[in-house]
């Protein structure tokens, strides 16, 4: 931990006595949002992340690397909607420039946007910024423990509709069984987890719908959520070392073995919480 501490600090310095007086310089005065998005991008280094885009006959790509910086900002400004992200790069000079485009014209339109942004999706381009993050400043430590657990997730979806599949008559007989019968029962999610599942199978086996979800909060009452769950595993400190996205509807005790087993091939650690 102390190692982390260390190298955090070594950041910070370089952000406050190098980094941000020169961008002073070039761009003017920095509010706090934009020196968060350049420690953001400073630290993740997307742009290293981002795949070659060969020549191809036909009309060329829009800049992914500055698309991926606006996909970046738009988490650290809290943006719903892609509209208020491009809004906001037209009226605020700084952020485009942060960005990577220099006049209002370069910025591309909403549906380039949209299509970037469901490609940084399928490519799973923030975990694998996350991942790199990890190895680099965790991969050789050895934490104390790993803190499990989950939150809630809202988003401005319908939630999926349940199905109701017809009952199996043959396999699903009321009553108690006779003497001698066998019945084979559906070993549940967890048993097949146990059972020798591969870390890619037990992902792929997880809910990841929209959905309703219900827990109950510090006081007692139950809440319910439309959206996705968030799990996650935090290591000394706080620090996020593994993360699943799920529905909302989906119990915890679902993701402890794919969470567990994703942190321990990322950082070695003595126990879980």
């Amino acid at each position: 931990m102390n190692q982390t501490r260390n190298r955090l600090s070594t950041i910070w310095n370089h952000f406050q006595t190098s980094l941000f007086p020169w961008l002073k310089e070039e761009l003017g005065e920095l509010t706090e949002k934009h020196q968060q998005l350049v420690e953001v991008l400073e630290m993740s280094q997307i742009d290293a992340h981002i795949p070659y885009v060969v020549l191809v006959p036909g009309r060329p790509m829009k800049n992914r690397c500055a698309i991926a910086r606006a996909f970046v900002a738009k988490a650290v400004y809290n943006m719903p909607t892609t509209e208020i992200l491009m809004d906001r790069l037209k009226s605020d000079s700084r952020l485009r420039r942060l960005c990577g485009w220099e006049k209002v014209t370069a910025i591309p339109s909403q549906s380039t946007f949209s299509r970037a942004f469901a490609e940084f999706a399928d490519s799973q381009l923030a975990e694998r910024v996350h991942a790199a993050l990890i190895d680099k400043h965790l991969g050789k430590q050895l934490l104390g423990h790993i803190s499990r657990d989950s939150t809630a997730i809202t988003a401005r979806e319908k939630p999926e509709k349940k199905t109701k599949s017809a009952p199996d008559k043959a396999s699903k007989k009321r009553g108690r069984p006779r003497k001698g019968e066998q019945r084979i029962q559906e070993p549940t999610r967890l048993e097949k987890q146990i059972g020798g599942m591969s870390l890619a199978e037990m992902k792929a086996d997880l809910p990841t719908a929209c959905n309703v979800g219900t827990k109950r909060n510090s006081k007692g009452y139950k809440t319910s959520w439309i959206g996705y769950k968030l799990h996650i595993d935090a290591g000394d400190g706080g620090i996020p070392v593994s993360c699943l996205l799920t529905s909302a509807s989906l119990h915890d005790s679902q993701v402890a073995i794919p969470l567990a087993e994703m942190t321990s091939q990322r950082v070695s650690y003595c126990y879980d919480l």
